[in-house]
């Protein structure tokens, strides 16, 4: 595949920061040592237009190509956390943190931007400018929301932005991209169910909370089967349910149930939540209970831009053969949806190979992909931005 030859040529150097930010994860926005490790690597290629603390403890970088007579601005976006999960992977870099681990391949993906930092740096082969933006808190933290809170497009005059993702499952040197929803808006809902409680050989006497939840968790699927169009994409998933009991001679006085709900399309995000809300209170109410609905506000739909997403497939195709422009739609949710709501930008996938799933404690990251990845951003800066 028709990598770019510096980047291959670096290949170990980056696999090199990779395991070592491998060996070392933090969580959400307490990515310190991990930012200043960007800074350090930043440094030294030279740069000097560097702002950490952006979004807490993200990090934001300036390339200024050999000119700029087209004014044009793109930002290139990188995730840095790490994930609360006890490594499973068995290599010899695992992680030296108990409970902490790379699973999502956050360590590769902030990496490849180094990787591409580094090129940029030195070949300058651009008309313009180019905006490094690592970032904080994916996993939970909307580390994305809290640096477009703190300005991020507006300060560095940011026109267009990308990021890219690896996806175990499609073979390392693929890329997967599709104009529109990419990934699914993921919001959560706590609900507590209060009845009456009281000894199980006497359920007349008590109001069941335990049936009045599981009629809940059954009457929440008809919000997908019945409310929503059927060529819409929506998912209504229970995840816990908790008695205040743990005796089987006791009916619980009240049960508390977490879940989430994901769907590509923020219209039928609104219906999905008014139509828990009515689902919960009311199927509460007909056994004689009393329901109450917290809604937590997630990550919105990630949107490609259908312009921007062309620009990226053929960045793509620049250094691949294997491109699929029309990739189906998944439902976990990605934090960058916030940076492509305040600017035009696409989202692309770069195969993992046969590997765990994300979020799996036996995942591991196939720095195989680090060239391609590199080579992708590169592309499409050099692309957009071609040299005057």
């Amino acid at each position: 595949m028709p990598i770019k030859n510096r980047l291959g040529e670096m290949h170990d150097e980056i696999t090199g920061w990779r395991r070592h930010l491998h060996e070392n994860p933090e969580l959400l926005y307490e990515v310190h040592e991990t930012a200043a490790f960007v800074v350090e690597r930043l440094k030294e290629f030279g740069l000097t237009d560097i702002t950490p603390g952006i979004g807490r403890t993200g990090v934001v970088a300036v390339i200024e190509g050999r000119t700029n007579t087209s004014g044009r601005v793109i930002g290139l976006r990188a995730d840095m956390d790490a994930l609360p999960i006890t490594e499973a992977s068995g290599v010899g870099y695992a992680s030296q943190t108990p409970g902490v681990m790379h699973a999502c391949g956050h360590d590769g993906h902030t990496s490849i931007l180094l990787g591409v930092a580094k090129y940029l740096s030195e070949t300058r082969n651009f008309d313009g400018k180019v905006v490094l933006i690592f970032q904080p808190a994916e996993e939970g933290g909307a580390g994305g929301k809290a640096m477009c809170d703190d300005g991020l497009m507006d300060r560095w005059g940011i026109q267009e932005v990308y990021g890219l993702h690896n996806m175990p499952g499609l073979p390392v040197g693929q890329f997967a991209i599709r104009p529109g929803p990419l990934l699914a808006s993921a919001d959560e809902f706590e609900i507590t169910v209060t009845g009456k409680g009281g000894h199980a050989a006497a359920p007349h006497e008590a109001i069941d909370t335990t049936l009045v939840a599981a009629q809940i968790v059954v009457s929440l699927q008809s919000i997908v089967a019945r409310n929503v169009n059927p060529v819409k994409r929506v998912v209504v998933t229970v995840g816990t349910f908790q008695t205040d009991s743990n005796a089987s001679n006791v009916i619980a006085h009240q049960v508390r149930m977490k879940g989430t709900v994901r769907t590509l399309d923020p219209e039928e995000r609104a219906v999905a939540e008014a139509r828990v809300r009515r689902v919960v209170e009311n199927t509460a109410a007909a056994f004689g209970a009393q329901a109450e609905v917290t809604w937590i506000e997630g990550y919105p739909v990630t949107v490609n831009a259908p312009q921007e997403t062309q620009y990226a497939a053929d960045a793509a195709r620049a250094v691949s053969d294997n491109v699929n422009d029309d990739t189906d739609p998944v439902m976990p949710a990605e934090d960058f949806s916030f940076m492509l709501e305040q600017r035009p930008g696409a989202y692309i996938f770069l195969g993992n190979g046969d590997t765990p799933m994300c979020h799996h404690p036996a995942y591991v990251f196939d720095d195989e992909a680090i060239p391609l990845g590199c080579s992708w951003f590169a592309e499409l800066v050099e692309r957009r931005m071609p040299a005057a």
